[in-house]
């Protein structure tokens, strides 16, 4: 890493080039940090149920996600101060260890409790690898850049579950959580050879764990924070009730769905970032909402894999094209000195989507397979309240090209 002395760090302009070294690096660090962690979503429902946790199952995702929207703030302040590449490290080591403590765990507290520190990973390497990619691409580029970096995550957790479902029931549980250990410690691996962005950095004191009022929920981050959470409330749903749907309805391999919706997910934001550089980031978000809302409507009244699969494919496309715009709209809207705290709270809001939908799911579903139509339309229907608020927005889409 660098030293502690101020960097010259030559600034994006208009004509650079996206696809650089540091940009290309930051995208293959993010593939195999999104592999390490999803690969071993869709088996941890049974690996809880055997150890006698059935009644838990709604906290798999909602300690997670608990865990990571606690880290934001923290992690979006210390990547405005420390740096960058310092917070996606410690993020990444955290994702190595866990994995590898998966497997020593015998009791369903002791799962809950790491799952619940396991978090944390993904509560710092994301903001920080938001803010260092937009640290370093040309501004009219914005959205485009956050597509790519979000396929580069999408690449990662779409083969990750169905080759996790692969190694359980090739191999065992046990092979999964270490392969899950090993992708995320190349990934750090990767990091050490990444140069910092940050200008001005400040060596780390305990001191910067004090978090004011704005550090926690920054107020040019709360307009994207509010439709990030309703964009995300489902996807918690579709966590932590799909995997048994799939076993309902004879699909053996519970990481597919995933899979199809990260496919599609990859397909629709190597072009939506860019449409949102050129047509503005409210319309794509709208259009992305009115999917997120149809999808879930469709997942109720899935009763074979050919719905469960389009339910899934159209939720994928929904996020495909809304996170590369709503990323760049916080961007737009953020101070640069400030940018980590305003990421962070749009991080937040996702965690917080993703957590409260799981637990409401969950608790809508209580693993009677006659509620899943009720439980996804309850959650459609909550979701559809940030389409109602996008329409009174007006005059946000500061960048535009000409």
């Amino acid at each position: 890493m660098e030293s502690e002395e101020n960097i010259e760090i030559e600034q994006p302009t208009s004509n650079q080039a996206l696809y650089t070294k540091g940009f290309l690096l930051l995208c293959l660090s993010h593939i195999l940090f999104g592999a390490s962690f999803s690969m071993i979503i869709p088996e941890l429902p049974d690996y809880l149920i055997s150890l006698g946790g059935e009644k838990y199952i709604g906290l798999i995702i909602a300690l997670f996600t608990l865990t990571a929207g606690i880290s934001r703030p923290f992690s979006g302040k210390l990547s405005d101060t420390v740096g960058r590449v310092p917070v996606m490290v410690i993020g990444t080591i955290v994702c190595v260890l866990c994995s590898l403590l998966y497997p020593l765990v015998t009791g369903v507290v002791g799962f809950l409790f790491l799952r619940f520190i396991h978090g944390f990973s993904t509560g710092f390497k994301p903001t920080a690898a938001t803010a260092y990619a937009a640290d370093i691409v040309p501004a009219h580029r914005r959205g485009e850049a956050m597509g790519i970096l979000g396929v580069s995550l999408n690449v990662g957790t779409s083969g990750a579950p169905p080759f996790g479902s692969y190694l359980v029931i090739n191999y065992s549980m046990d092979t999964m959580f270490f392969v899950s250990s090993a992708v995320a410690l190349i990934s750090v691996m990767i990091l050490y050879g990444m140069k910092e962005t940050l200008e001005n950095k400040q060596k780390f004191s305990v001191k910067m764990l004090k978090l004011r009022k704005e550090e926690i929920f920054h107020p040019t981050g709360l307009r994207p924070a509010l439709i990030t959470f309703c964009l995300y409330f489902g996807f918690g749903a579709i966590l932590t009730i799909v995997p048994n749907q799939c076993t309902y309805l004879g699909i053996e391999n519970k990481g597919a769905y995933l899979g199809v919706i990260t496919a599609s997910s990859i397909a629709s934001r190597l072009v939506a970032g860019r449409v949102s550089d050129i047509y503005g980031r409210l319309i794509v978000l709208r259009v992305a909402m009115v999917c997120v809302v149809g999808s879930l409507i469709l997942l109720g009244y899935a009763n074979s894999p050919t719905w469960l699969f389009t339910a899934s494919g159209i939720l994928g496309f929904s996020f495909g094209i809304s996170s590369p715009a709503m990323f760049a709209w916080a961007i737009d809207r953020a101070d640069p000195a400030q940018l980590g705290r305003v990421l962070a709270t749009v991080y937040i809001a996702l965690e917080a989507g993703i957590g409260i939908g799981a637990l409401l799911s969950a608790y809508l579903y209580q693993n009677d397979v006659s509620n899943f139509a009720f439980t996804f339309w309850v959650i459609a229907g909550i979701s559809s309240l940030g389409f109602l608020y996008l329409l009174t927005i007006r005059g946000e889409d500061k960048f535009v090209d000409s």
